[in-house]
Parts: structure tokens; C-alpha cells; sequence
């Protein structure tokens, strides 16, 4: 299957996933979000390949929801059932890769923001380059993290830096985000590839059904309660993305009137 703006690379055990949108931050937009729930979906049934190594480009990993897409806007029109239906597509997708039974190895580049950060959170591993850095502008912009990425990040760096990442919206560079368990591998700047690449072909060559069990089995204890802590996270988005702060703070944000929101 071809997609407009994923690439794939099989090698032996192991496969690379780019994101490139060309538009130079990936912003997630609804429809690369749809390619990228479809990509992990048909990673389902491939028996040969045992990690999945998920990148943006040499200079960005994503810039998180595209706030601009006029397919994205839930707030306006429609009935309410439709528009609480529209806002499952950042969570299927972040669902699909993180059900996967290969090991999913996120590497980024730049920076990691929003939705980015909640995709990364669903992958296995995370790579880093020294310069990369990761932030949360959600509560900022007066919504709620939703996604079922909170516990997530509780997981990797327990509650009170979880508070701190999530609701201060402050960016957390590579050396921070390593020390606090955020991500698991810091490189030089454009090495986090080749650093996922050395893991996927230490996971690949190992045997695949072992690898697949302990995934699932070490999944199963450490999210065992998750669906039943977010299962409310985008009826809180409906509810706090429907107060007037959240078009002010959105309108800053996008024409750069605040500088917390510049620089990714």
C-alpha cells in the first residue's frame, strides 16, 4: 500500500517507518494520522519482521496536532455524536502502535511536541538526539492532554514529573527528558536512527515469538489500568476545548503572539 506522506524500508527483521509530511514540521494532520494508524494496523499480521523503528525526518519528529486543518476543527457544526466520534482518531492511532506485538523503536530528531510526544509515548523505546526536545503545549492552550497518553507518561516518569511536563507545557530537552526516564537513548545529533537501527537488529535477532510473549506480558502489567483511567480524555477535551479560552489561546499560539509558543 502507498501513502502520501509515510515511507517504508523492510530489512531483514527489522522495518523503518519516515514520517514526511513536506511541510517541514509534520504536523499531524487528520489525514497522516489516518496513514499512520493504517501503517501499524498492517504491521499486524507480518510475521517476519520483529521491530519497528518509527522517525521523522533528519530535523523533526512532529510538531503534534495540526491545528490548521480544516478537516481537524471539531468545535464548529455537526452533531455532538459526530464530532466526539472525530476526536478517537489521535487515539486509535496511538493505540495501534502501541497494541503492535513487534518492538516499536520512536527516533527522534528536532523536536517532538503535542501529539508527537503522545505518539513517541506509545512506542517501546525512544531515541533522542542531544539537541531534541519534547513539550506538551496542551493545558497552555487550554485542552486537556488527551489521547490516553497520561498514564503513559506517569508510567515512564512517574506523577510529579508527569505534572510537571504535562500541565506547565515547558520544554524538556533530550538531557532532561533522559535523565527523567522520558526517553531511554541520547546520541549526537543526527544519530538517532543509526542508535534505533543497532537496537532493531539486536531485536531481530533474537526469536520472535520470546520477544512477542514479554512485550505482551510486560504491556499487560505496566497498562492494565489505563483504559480505565482515560477512557473520559476526549469528553474532557469537548468539555475544555469549548471555553473561551481555548480559541484565544489557540489564536496565539498560531500567529506566534506569545512567545511561551514559539519554537515548536
Amino acid at each position: 500500500m502507498s501513502f502520501d506522506f509515510l515511507t517504508i524500508e523492510k530489512h531483514l527483521g527489522y522495518a523503518v517507518v519516515t514520517i514526511d509530511r513536506g511541510d517541514g514540521i509534520n504536523a499531524l494532520s487528520r489525514k497522516l494520522m489516518r496513514e499512520l494508524t493504517t501503517v501499524a494496523e498492517d504491521f499486524v499480521d507480518d510475521l517476519e519482521t520483529t521491530a519497528i523503528i518509527l522517525r521523522g525526518t533528519n530535523t523533526i519528529f512532529s510538531a503534534g496536532a495540526d491545528l490548521k486543518d480544516p478537516e481537524g476543527n471539531t468545535n464548529k457544526g455537526g452533531a455532538l455524536i459526530a464530532r466526539r466520534h472525530a476526536l478517537k482518531i489521535g487515539p486509535d492511532m496511538c493505540g495501534a502502535w502501541e497494541r503492535l506485538e513487534q518492538i516499536t523503536i520512536c527516533a527522534v530528531e528536532g523536536f517532538c511536541i503535542g501529539g508527537g510526544s503522545a505518539l513517541a509515548m506509545a512506542c517501546d523505546w525512544r531515541i533522542a538526539g542531544e539537541s531534541a526536545h519534547m513539550r506538551l503545549p496542551e493545558v497552555p492552550l487550554a485542552m486537556n492532554m488527551s489521547w490516553h497518553s497520561v498514564p503513559r507518561i506517569v508510567r515512564a516518569v512517574g506523577p510529579s514529573k508527569a505534572k510537571l511536563y504535562t500541565i506547565l507545557g515547558e520544554k524538556l530537552g533530550a538531557p532532561e527528558a533522559l535523565e527523567w526516564g522520558m526517553i531511554d537513548f541520547m546520541t549526537k545529533d543526527g544519530k538517532a536512527l543509526d542508535k534505533a537501527i543497532e537496537l532493531a537488529e539486536k531485536v531481530a535477532a533474537l526469536p520472535p515469538i520470546s520477544v512477542r510473549m514479554s512485550k505482551e506480558s510486560i504491556n499487560m502489567t505496566a497498562n492494565a489500568l489505563n483504559q480505565a483511567t482515560t477512557f473520559m480524555d476526549r469528553d474532557q477535551f469537548m468539555l475544555s476545548s469549548s471555553s473561551t479560552d481555548f480559541p484565544e489561546a489557540v489564536d496565539a499560539f498560531l500567529n506566534k503572539r506569545d512567545p511561551k509558543f514559539t519554537g515548536g
